[in-house]
């Protein structure tokens, strides 16, 4: 089989293509034909070492995959040559076939593409947890999302509308406005590029406020950091919550004194560990989420498909934050 392996430290431009033995399905274990691999912002750090988990090298990036399974091992039951998978793994994605935990797995539905199925669960699985487990957001309140053009930023904002919320939310250009008003966004915010100085700063803060209204925003989605926080987190309704999920602009450092003044939380949102420690909270977050789908009140947004050759162009155009949805590799 092939694999595009980070076999050094650095960019999307250091993978290469290598041809590997099939794995073979130990015992509780599922054999995977992968056949699309979603591109998040992780694969982008994680090759770069700059990720909370390190793989020993070499491994495949691609934490979010769709496919077949192909065998199984002893032990396991619940799964059979030929059904259709969608799911999680950490890393590995971009290879034609990996071994598996089949408890990291949800069967993907037969009216879905693969590319669909691989576009769903870690977005709209961090988000979920973000917004009703860290941000304990309830119908009527108003919701920033910043980023809300890429993969997470989407999800927050269908989510958002899903639960009640109403939804601003801040991108960087028109295009990406206009994506954020397809999902559902009452308004936007289109932003300057950081770094800001102290003025430009304080100009975003207060366009952040305009449109967050008198009492500010209950809950603010973070997925960006950098220089942005600070404006987002002046904002902030009395006893709102700020809720860090990434740092593509950087790690921002934010004045402690605004939380004291607003009252307000700080939450981080680490969804993998969620997941991995309390996974019977996350599986029911899952099929509220597959509740959704099949209603039609989100559907993973996928603006480009890549040849599995390409794989380390999907990664470098998500690390130069050009993307809007989701990236998906054709891998099978």
């Amino acid at each position: 089989m092939r694999a595009l392996l980070s076999k050094a430290i650095g960019g999307p431009e250091t993978l290469e293509m290598t041809d590997l033995p099939d794995p073979v399905a130990g015992p509780g274990q599922v054999v995977i034909a992968v056949k699309a691999c979603a591109i998040n912002y992780p694969d982008v750090i994680i090759i770069e070492d700059k990720y909370q988990f390190k793989p020993p090298r070499p491994f495949a990036p691609g934490g979010e995959i769709a496919g077949l399974v192909e065998s199984v091992g002893e032990g396991v039951t619940d799964w059979k040559a030929g059904d259709r998978i969608m799911g999680t793994i950490g890393h590995g994605g971009l290879a034609e076939k990996i071994a598996v935990d089949p408890s990291r797995l949800y069967r993907l539905p037969q009216e879905r593409s693969f590319a669909e199925g691989a576009a769903l669960i870690l977005t709209y699985g961090t988000t979920i947890h973000a917004l009703l487990d860290r941000g304990h957001l309830k119908a009527g309140q108003t919701l920033l999302v910043l980023g809300a053009a890429g993969g997470v930023g989407l999800a927050a904002v269908e989510l958002g509308k899903a639960f009640g919320a109403r939804v601003v939310a801040a991108v960087s250009s028109d295009e990406k406005a206009a994506a954020a008003k397809q999902a559902g966004a009452d308004e936007t915010i289109v932003y300057a590029r950081a770094p800001f100085d102290k003025d430009q700063s304080k100009a975003l803060a207060e366009q952040f406020k305009v449109a967050g209204g008198k009492a500010g925003y209950d809950v603010i989605y973070d997925p960006v950091g950098g220089d942005y926080a600070e404006p987002a987190l002046r904002s902030i309704g009395w006893e709102g919550r700020y809720l860090v999920v990434g740092f593509p602009a950087g790690i921002p450092r934010l004045p402690l004194n605004l939380t004291l003044l607003k009252s307000c939380d700080v939450c981080g949102v680490f969804w993998g560990a969620f997941a991995a420690r309390d996974p019977q909270a996350n599986n029911a977050h899952v099929e509220h989420l597959f509740r959704l789908w099949a209603e039609g009140r989100i559907a993973p947004r996928v603006t480009e498909t890549f040849p599995f050759e390409r794989g380390g162009d999907a990664i470098a155009k998500m690390a130069a934050r050009g993307a809007i949805g989701k990236l998906v590799v054709e891998v099978g």
